[in-house]
């Protein structure tokens, strides 16, 4: 990859938070602060913050359903400047990190790598923001960049021996990054990790007394095997609730599975989207 002159020392790094684009940026964020019971606030520039319990949202003006970038937490400013030293970096600023930059994926979204600013603490139900999964159209493409990034392949799905598609991880959690071959390339879903069964079960009945049908679920994936449900947000992206993502020791070797609903689903019925 032409912006790493050697493979650089991520791990251990951590979804921070990301950027949701909309038409309609304020309710949008209305729409995920009661969704999550996190606060909603103005930022500078006409964008809003969703922040809560280890969960935090950027929601500007934009295309609807957009992911411009997503952002991981380095352990501190000699790690961020350590990993910044063996990078080509841009010039890159958001409003959550004290120091930042960025790189730039084979699909033009932005990844971003920083320190976090101290934020106020929030009660809320258990939901830390845990990955984000994309679609795209140059898989093979994305894999490379993001294990050059220093990310670790933990699965992949084969179609035909061919790549459809693969879950990486910066930490031991199965994924906080994920890709899957589809004939556009696009933003899929972000997922929020619980702290288990019972919390799947709760944010369910939350979904109920906000009227928000489950999209999808519930279920447990193959890959990851983390039990989990989904649901559409007003701009169809898709918003995953997880529990018992599973951990991965850092030098286990990628495993292979098939292109089948069982891998998307063990329990069931599956979204065949690649």
């Amino acid at each position: 990859m032409a912006a790493m002159e050697k493979a650089p020392e991520l791990w251990p790094a951590r979804l921070h938070h990301l950027r949701r684009d909309s038409p309609k940026p304020e309710p949008l964020a209305r729409f995920y602060g009661e969704l999550l019971g996190d606060r909603v606030e103005a930022l500078p520039g006409g964008s809003w913050l969703v922040a809560g319990r280890g969960r935090r949202l950027v929601i500007g003006a934009g295309t609807a359903g957009a992911v411009p970038y997503f952002a991981l937490e380095m352990q501190d400013a000699a790690h961020l400047d350590a990993f910044k030293r063996r990078c080509k970096a841009e010039p890159f600023s958001t409003p959550l990190f004290t120091e930042s930059f960025a790189l730039t994926d084979p699909d033009g979204r932005r990844v971003v790598f920083g320190v976090s600013k101290e934020t106020r603490a929030s009660n809320g139900m258990p939901g830390r923001l845990q990955h984000f999964v994309c679609a795209t159209t140059r898989l093979n493409e994305m894999l490379a960049f993001y294990k050059d990034l220093g990310m670790a392949e933990s699965d992949r799905v084969l179609e035909n021996h061919d790549l459809a598609a693969v879950f990486l991880r910066s930490d031991p959690e199965h994924h906080s990054f994920a890709a899957f071959r589809a004939p556009e390339s696009r933003p899929d879903h972000h997922c929020y990790e619980t702290s288990g069964w019972l919390d799947i079960r709760d944010w369910a009945d939350r979904m109920a007394k906000l009227r928000i049908p489950l999209w999808w679920g519930p279920g447990r994936h193959g890959p990851g095997n983390n039990l989990f449900f989904m649901i559409e947000d007003p701009d169809g992206h898709k918003v995953e609730f997880s529990a018992e993502l599973e951990l991965v020791p850092r030098a286990m070797p990628p495993r292979t599975w098939p292109h089948e609903q069982r891998t998307l689903n063990l329990w069931g019925s599956a979204w065949m989207r690649s």
